[in-house]
């Protein structure tokens, strides 16, 4: 102990006799060593143990005390009371040190030792005073450390807390909601996932929520871009090499990116960039658990979850033989789908103010306020660039906007480009002229897909119609006509 500190010991014992037998072993030690409380029966220990809580660091505790309330039930109680209290027993029960059935029993119940108070002989001290007074030290150290590992742990939970809080999927809609609970299902699971959907969609963020959520969470999230990697450094840099391995080599190796995520997961983005060399020895990864470093000839074990992610459409890329079909269905075990942010309704608002509060409070300014029109602006956008592009809008808008965002400057070309292109079903320029028709019929195709258009960057029918110049009534009755309605 690099510290002078009392150790504090509640002694629980009925015989006079055996509470100086106690006191003499431990005089030795009385500056480390104090006995603070003397008690007789174990409800009036469990009443001082609640009163002054953390007051006590060892009990010693008489197997046989009076009262009632002893042994086994005790020991229970107390660890009930004060998880980290540390109990030593001494008894008469048995002169046999090797009565293991006793020993753990006793241990089962929360005991951390126990001696024996025979031979009777001994007047002045508890039988094995040495192994006594060296029980009392090492159960203040055991106390210690289980206090020491309760606070870390807490703060390593608080850590992921606020990790998993800046890391949160943002949006209510019935996409969204599947895939939260997609996370919560498969989270708990070591099974291989493979998360699809275009660029930007966030798949990224989908893989942190399955890694902080998981068993694993305490360990290494090790996140790699398939693709950013040339093609000739990407088996080092996933399995590592050994010094003298190649020319350049010189240092004493390098450990690869599974071997940093053991225990851990490990997140293969744009997994279908993998040349197919790669994708050899991956396979034989989630196969076997070794990895080969290069210029090793012994294996290395690794324990990892793999959770790989694509824009790419791998059942396409294993019919042109572009991709390992048995390393697509060892990834393909669970897969997860993101739909792209056009499909996700009012979660394109809600996310766009997430951001705009970020980055107003990045910068120190005022959250801006923005109009209805400018809304509708954002909610029939396409979105091609996905919640990657909405987040370098709202930053854009936070740089050069004050007070209120207008629809005037959502359609600035260096804020939202090619603001016009719009929803697949409202696109009224994808009119087929392949073949010529009745001027009347190329007329209601026209009229249907423009009133479908204006209706979808409206907030109401009476909206619609005044951009149209049409009453309300007229506006509904061609809708009628045209069979919108």
């Amino acid at each position: 102990m690099s510290k002078q500190t009392h150790i504090n010991i509640l002694l629980i014992e009925d015989e006079d006799f055996d509470v100086n037998r106690v006191k003499n072993t431990i005089s030795y030690y009385h500056t480390r060593i104090q006995i603070s409380e003397i008690v007789s029966n174990g409800r009036a220990a469990l009443e001082l143990i609640k009163t002054y809580p953390d007051k006590f660091d060892v009990v010693i505790l008489d197997y046989q005390i009076s009262g009632g309330l002893m042994g086994e039930e005790l020991i229970r109680k107390i660890k009930d009371v004060d998880p980290f209290i540390q109990i030593i027993i001494i008894t008469k029960m048995t002169i046999n040190i090797t009565d293991y059935e006793f020993a753990n029993n006793l241990i089962k119940s929360g005991a951390f030792w126990y001696c024996t108070k025979y031979p009777g002989n001994i007047e002045d001290y508890i039988y094995q005073p040495t192994d006594f007074i060296l029980s009392i030290f090492n159960a203040y150290e055991k106390k210690k450390l289980e206090k020491h590992k309760l606070r870390s742990d807490s703060r390593l939970k608080k850590n992921i807390e606020s990790l998993l809080d800046s890391k949160k999927i943002i949006g209510q809609s019935k996409p969204i909601i599947q895939l939260k609970e997609n996370i919560e299902k498969y989270a708990k699971s070591d099974v291989s996932i493979l998360i699809n959907g275009p660029s930007g969609t966030g798949k990224e963020l989908v893989a942190w929520n399955l890694h902080l959520k998981s068993n694993r969470k305490y360990e290494n999230f090790i996140p790699i871009n398939c693709g950013s990697i040339p093609g000739d450094l990407l088996e080092s840099e996933l399995f590592g090499y050994e010094k003298g391995a190649f020319t350049g080599a010189t240092n004493s190796g390098k450990s690869g990116l599974f071997e940093i995520a053991h225990n851990g997961t490990i997140f293969l983005d744009e997994v279908g960039e993998l040349p197919l060399s790669a994708q050899v020895k991956l396979l034989r990864v989630i196969q076997e658990g070794e990895i080969e470093k290069i210029g090793r000839t012994q294996k290395i074990s690794v324990n990892v979850r793999i959770i790989a992610a694509t824009n790419k459409n791998l059942a396409h890329e294993v019919n042109t033989n572009r991709f390992r079909e048995d390393l697509y269905y060892r990834l393909n075990v669970v897969p997860i789908d993101i739909v792209p942010l056009r499909q996700r309704g009012n979660d394109i608002l809600q996310l766009f103010d997430h951001f705009m509060q970020y980055f107003s409070m990045d910068l120190g300014v005022e959250t801006p306020e923005i109009s209805e029109e400018a809304n509708e602006i954002l909610l029939n956008y396409k979105w091609p660039g996905n919640v990657r592009e909405l987040r370098n809008v709202a930053q854009r808008l936070v740089l050069n906007c004050n007070g209120i965002i207008t629809a005037k400057d959502i359609s600035n070309p260096m804020i939202l480009k090619n603001h016009m292109i719009l929803k697949d079903e409202t696109n009224f320029e994808e009119i087929n002229f392949g073949q010529v028709l009745p001027l009347k019929d190329i007329e209601k195709i026209f009229r249907t897909k423009y009133f479908k258009y204006v209706r979808s960057i409206s907030s109401s029918d009476s909206s619609a119609a005044e951009k149209l110049g049409l009453a309300p009534s007229n506006f509904y009755r061609m809708c009628k006509e045209l069979g919108i309605k």
